[in-house]
């Protein structure tokens, strides 16, 4: 390497480090600004140095007039060639930032679907964008299931005021005249007063399996269940019912009982049943028929069946069906049932087994199904 050589690489070192001083300030000064500014000096600063370098190398006479002329033109298009992109690189960053921005501020405050950005932005950014997107849908169901959750909470709480209030006013009401005896059938009050604390008694009892499916316990002893055998059972517990009610109960299970097992709490399974098929007989006119089946479906799961002739529910109310303390009568008479829990228990049963429930309507009534795995 000669003595020249030597000379031009000392020239070149010397102000690339002068340039990269100047421009290290520059980002310095301009650090909290915009990124457009950053990526433009970060993309200018090497032509300059390039140019400083090539001017030095003239003055020092290593490069001909000619042939500076041309290195000089060449490195000035460059530099417009590479200022053009990192203003184009810039803005595509800046858009996207504030893209991002934009929707971080709206997160967790607005769920309604952020309008989508026209913008050509990096790869990085647009996943960050698709994340944030993604965030935002989460929280806006969960948003929704809060709440539902809210709504449903407060209906229970009227809903249960009212079924409260009507019983206790009547016990206060026999109570009263026992004390100022203007009662004469002291023991058909008693009866009464008995009849109602057993019905409070059944709703407070509702509230407190309500209470504990909802807290997700730790899963009671399973063992394999016949849905063949609890049908007949529910069936056998609820047929008076059914007679005193002036209602046909019928049972159909296909005979191979080994292929209706599933695995689950008995106990639990036949109050979600029985559930079911005393809310049929409640609501269907005397005359009507109540029809529990079990079958098999095609994909080896089991399905439990309750028809009923209730006349059928509206398809609005299809879907509160299952809502705690939600129930079709708007009086909300006592004599017309309990306070509205048993499908919801009925449900959080069902759901505590991986199962699902759901109701349709048929001609006439409707269909409640419990679709479980099979054990």
């Amino acid at each position: 390497m000669n003595r020249d050589t030597v000379t031009i690489l000392g020239l070149t070192a010397l102000w690339t480090l002068v340039v990269a001083a100047a421009g290290a300030l520059v980002l310095w000064t301009f650090r909290r600004r915009s990124l457009r500014i950053t990526m433009i000096v970060v993309a200018v600063a090497p032509m300059v140095a390039a140019l400083a370098a090539v001017l030095q190398s003239v003055r020092a006479m290593f490069i001909s007039a000619h042939d500076s002329l041309v290195v000089l033109w060449t490195l000035a298009f460059s530099a417009l060639l590479g200022l053009a992109m990192s203003v184009v690189l810039a803005h595509w960053i800046s858009t996207g930032s504030r893209d991002v921005g934009r929707r971080l501020r709206h997160l967790g405050t607005s769920y309604a679907p952020a309008a989508a950005s026209t913008a050509t932005v990096p790869a990085e950014l647009a996943a960050l964008t698709d994340e944030l997107e993604s965030t935002r849908v989460k929280l806006a169901a969960s948003h929704a299931r809060e709440k539902a959750l809210e709504e449903s909470r407060r209906e229970l709480v009227a809903f249960l005021s009212h079924d409260l209030r009507t019983p206790l006013a009547g016990l206060r009401a026999v109570s009263e005249g026992l004390e100022d005896g203007v009662v004469d059938d002291v023991l058909g009050a008693l009866r009464q007063m008995r009849t109602t604390v057993d019905r409070m008694t059944g709703l407070v009892d509702d509230l407190f399996e309500l209470s504990r499916l909802a807290a997700a316990p730790p899963p009671r002893r399973r063992t394999a269940v016949s849905l063949r055998e609890l049908a007949e059972d529910v069936a056998g517990e609820t047929c008076e019912h059914a007679r005193a009610e002036g209602v046909s109960l019928t049972v159909s299970t296909p005979p191979d009982d080994d292929r209706l097992a599933v695995h689950g709490d008995a106990d639990e399974l036949t109050r979600a049943v029985t559930n079911l098929v005393d809310n049929a007989i409640r609501h269907t006119e005397p005359g009507g028929a109540v029809r529990l089946s079990v079958d098999r479906e095609a994909d080896g799961r089991v399905r439990l069946a309750v028809t009923d002739g209730c006349g059928g529910i509206p398809d609005q109310d299809l879907a509160r069906v299952f809502d705690v303390g939600w129930r079709g009568d708007a009086q909300r008479t006592p004599s017309n049932g309990g306070g509205g829990l048993g499908l919801a228990i009925a449900r959080g049963v069902v759901e505590s087994h991986h199962g699902k429930i759901a109701v349709a309507g048929v001609p006439g009534g409707c269909t409640f199904e419990i679709d479980l795995p099979a054990g």
